[in-house]
């Protein structure tokens, strides 16, 4: 994401940024915790715009870098083969860190590396900058794409898995396929399935593609089983077995 499109809707979001631009304008270390996705490296380079940004685990890269900079980002600092060995190197060349972290990691020494620590929730607890990212998103795919730049969150379920990088995602799908023709979903369906055929249940087993879909939009349309029966021209006991079949695709849909 770019550093200069952070999200600040919601006050979690507002209170990072905050510390973010206090860190701009001071010399210390610091380490960004939080859940991949959550805009840590966004707010690292904000701070650091200039800095070069090596992840962890690239460990003669992140060395090499090390002995040529003055400040640098380092990402994932978790995967660090060696953190002791690490710290030692930036501490003996007194290089300036801007690193980001699990929210769950932790190793003694980086209280004493680094002087300020803080996290960035994850887009589950910040409401507001779904629904900013989502537009945000919107416009991107429709740069991308053409088009208009709106999209309908009337049936939209943000997938916030991995927070911003599965949102985004999800939004340019379904961007992508809002106006999508018939000919066109098969021609996706069709190359999805080519390399999975070959058993000998292939017709039962990946009956569900079909199935599923309808089953979760005829729920939403018509909000009952019993009417989404009649429109399917389905015997409720048929429909409630494809249900029960299908559970783990239909779990939390109204019926």
């Amino acid at each position: 994401m770019d550093v200069t499109n952070f999200i600040t809707a919601s006050k979690a979001s507002v209170e990072a940024f905050k510390t973010a631009t206090l860190l701009k304008t001071l010399t210390v270390n610091a380490l960004i915790m939080g859940e991949v996705g959550v805009g840590k490296r966004t707010l690292a380079s904000y701070i650091l715009p200039d800095a070069p940004v090596v992840a962890a685990s690239n460990f003669e890269e992140l060395f090499a870098t090390l002995e040529n900079s003055r400040y640098i980002i380092i990402t994932e600092i978790e995967t660090s083969p060696n953190i002791q060995l690490l710290i030692e190197k930036i501490e003996s060349l007194h290089v300036r860190v801007i690193a980001t972290a699990k929210e769950s990691f932790y190793f003694e020494r980086l209280d004493e590396l680094f002087s300020v620590k803080f996290g960035i929730p994850p887009l589950s607890q910040r409401e507001e900058d779904v629904k900013e990212l989502i537009v945000q998103f919107t416009k991107e795919a429709s740069s991308l794409f053409g088009g208009k730049d709106h999209f309908d969150t009337k049936n939209f379920k943000p997938d916030l898995s991995k927070n911003s990088n599965s949102l985004r995602r999800q939004v340019m799908i379904h961007y992508l396929l809002k106006d999508i023709e018939d000919t066109e979903l098969m021609d996706i369906i069709e190359n999805y399935l080519y390399d999975k055929l070959g058993s000998n249940s292939d017709y039962r087993n990946f009956l569900y593609l079909y199935e599923v879909p309808l089953i979760k939009a005829g729920l939403k349309k018509f909000k009952s089983q019993l009417q989404l029966s009649d429109k399917l021209g389905l015997n409720r006991n048929t429909l409630r077995k494809k249900i029960a079949e299908n559970k783990q695709y239909l779990q939390g849909e109204k019926a």
